[in-house]
């Protein structure tokens, strides 16, 4: 049995106060839609259709990079019709997967649960236990424990406002059963709308097992409708995804205080402090230490290296018993060779810095080729743009820059060589030489400052 997966994502989210349709808010490095779709591929479904609405052209663009079809529901007339838009690319032996894309934090695992239920034969409703049910559809069971109807918050009895187990909206089924119960399903309400949650009814009906399939956690099946809500999702997904990480080894000095927006693979004994943002793909190795306040996207950072406090590392290769910081800024295409250090208020653009090089103090080093063993003094400067082009600096094996100097590229200072600090330098520097370019020192004599007037 083929799986379709149908994710209904053509609500406005007028409650966003943003341009961005709702599905395209960020969550953890992600759109919510990116999440749901993620979800549901871990399924490996054979077909994956997304419902859009009317004007959300934008949604269609953002998301290009999807493994999706688009199907357009030109009005809003409801959660039924949404689906009803999707039957014609849905065969009746297939298993119908319906998610909503303002949900995306449904685990796969809890989807698998629910295409397992309905493979059985049953239409599986994903239900949950929640605090506070005000405001959701409640789970009425029989006897027997099998789901007999929903029933809407304002038509719950007082016995049934105490039901904490509630309607997500999610479900599977035979995509032949779910064509023939959305062609019965109609619009006789205040809204107009063909409600999805009316095939239960009719599944029951027709004597099918309306099973509900309970989630984990009820995190899962929160829809995201306004910004409070979408922060309340970020809480949860951070509590969820660092719980992973440490089950999984890394130690986190404070859970709350660690946000990951994207991948993280992690060795052995590895440590990141409080308030740390990861972004992107990072790879840390073994007895790596990420100091508090870093931020870190898209690198790969060595064995032993240690990241100190509020260094910013984007789009770099870092190699082992690093030392990088405090307050450092590594910006793509650096490179950092084993044993290097980057210190305090350095900044490294699109250079290479070879073994045992150091930078300590309040330096730039951009579109730089830096040998091993080097030192780079403070306040030295690598000037790589002329107002037109960007242009490479060549520091070769063992040479010392003194501190406050400006190397003006193109030019490559030779191995070994020195350089005097306060220098200006514009031509090569000859290899284990010492090269000077400043002003000659002079003192006046009797000299006096300028006296203020009366």
């Amino acid at each position: 049995m083929a799986l379709s997966v149908v994710i209904l994502a053509a609500g406005q989210g007028k409650r966003m106060h943003s341009d961005l349709p709702k599905v395209s808010q960020p969550l953890g490095g992600a759109t919510l839609l990116e999440h749901v779709v993620r979800a549901a591929g871990a399924l490996a479904p054979a077909h994956t259709q997304v419902i859009y609405g009317h004007g959300g052209e934008g949604v269609r663009e953002r998301h290009a990079h999807l493994p999706v079809s688009w199907t357009l529901q030109a009005e809003q007339l409801g959660t039924g019709h949404a689906v009803m838009q999707a039957l014609p690319q849905l065969k009746d032996a297939d298993l119908a997967l319906i998610l909503y894309g303002d949900v995306p934090l449904v685990r796969p695992g809890t989807l698998k649960r629910l295409t397992d239920s309905a493979e059985k034969g049953h239409l599986a409703v994903l239900t949950a236990r929640v605090p506070d049910p005000r405001g959701y559809g409640r789970m009425v069971r029989d006897g027997a424990g099998r789901v007999t109807r929903i029933v809407e918050e304002k038509d719950t009895s007082p016995a049934e406002k105490h039901i904490d187990e509630v309607n997500t909206g999610l479900m599977a089924c035979n995509a032949g059963k779910l064509r023939g119960w959305l062609a019965k399903v109609g619009n006789k309400n205040a809204q107009k709308e063909y409600y999805l949650t009316d095939v239960i009814a009719l599944a029951v009906q027709d004597g099918i097992v309306v099973d509900g399939v309970l989630a984990d956690h009820h995190d899962e099946i929160h829809g995201i409708n306004d910004k409070q809500q979408l922060a309340q999702a970020e809480e949860a997904l951070r509590k969820r995804i660092a719980g992973e990480l440490m089950l999984a080894g890394l130690t986190l000095r404070d859970p709350c205080r660690f946000d990951l927006r994207g991948s993280l693979e992690f060795g052995r004994d590895c440590v990141v402090d409080v308030n740390c943002v990861m972004e992107g793909k990072v790879t840390l190795g073994n007895r790596v230490k990420i100091g508090p306040g870093a931020v870190i996207k898209d690198c790969a950072i060595g064995d032993d290296t240690e990241v100190l406090a509020h260094s910013v590392l984007d789009g770099a290769r870092i190699g082992r018993k690093v030392r990088i910081g405090p307050f450092a800024r590594i910006r793509p295409e650096t490179v950092l060779g084993d044993e290097a250090h980057v210190g305090n208020f350095v900044e490294v653009k699109k250079s290479r810095l070879g073994a045992g090089s150091k930078a300590n103090h309040l330096a730039y080093v951009g579109d730089a080729q830096v040998g091993e063993k080097v030192n780079i003094g403070a306040g030295v400067i690598t000037c790589n743009y002329d107002g037109v082009a960007k242009h490479t600096t060549v520091i070769e094996d063992g040479a010392f820059v003194g501190s406050d100097t400006t190397l003006v590229a193109p030019v490559t200072i030779g191995a070994g060589a020195y350089i005097g600090a306060g220098s200006t330098i514009n031509k090569d520097a000859p290899a284990g030489q010492l090269t000077l370019a400043r002003a000659k020192q002079t003192t006046i004599p009797g000299w006096k400052p300028p006296a203020k007037k009366s």
